[in-house]
């Protein structure tokens, strides 16, 4: 069974920046898989935001593009978003998880709120 595990959300300011961390565990060949992260504002569906290919090719959702550049670590079974110039309609809960179906259980995401 995979386990997620997102870190490094918070509250930040308008301009500000995060950097947010997904490990996974358990019996997987993480090298194998796209990953991606997604989020979930309050209300709305869970988008995708990013994914990054196994040989480290990336793509993002166009509202994201130039501020936030995700990247892995395959020896750490880790993939990272790092957010520059947030803006408030960035609040959400993020998660990582593959980029296909079937995807893993989903962890518990990382809270990001921006916020003056």
């Amino acid at each position: 069974q995979v386990q997620l595990v997102e870190s490094g959300g918070g509250l930040v300011q308008p301009g500000g920046s995060l950097r947010l961390s997904c490990a996974a565990s358990g019996s997987i060949w993480f090298t194998a898989y796209a990953m991606a992260w997604y989020r979930q504002a309050p209300g709305k569906q869970r988008e995708l935001v990013a994914d990054i290919s196994t040989g480290g090719v990336t793509n993002y959702v166009e509202s994201v593009k130039g501020r936030f550049t995700i990247s892995r670590d395959n020896a750490k079974n880790t993939v990272y978003l790092q957010m520059n110039s947030l803006k408030p309609e960035d609040t959400a809960v993020y998660y990582c998880n593959k980029r296909r179906e079937p995807v893993w259980n989903w962890g518990q995401g990382a809270q990001v709120t921006v916020s003056s």
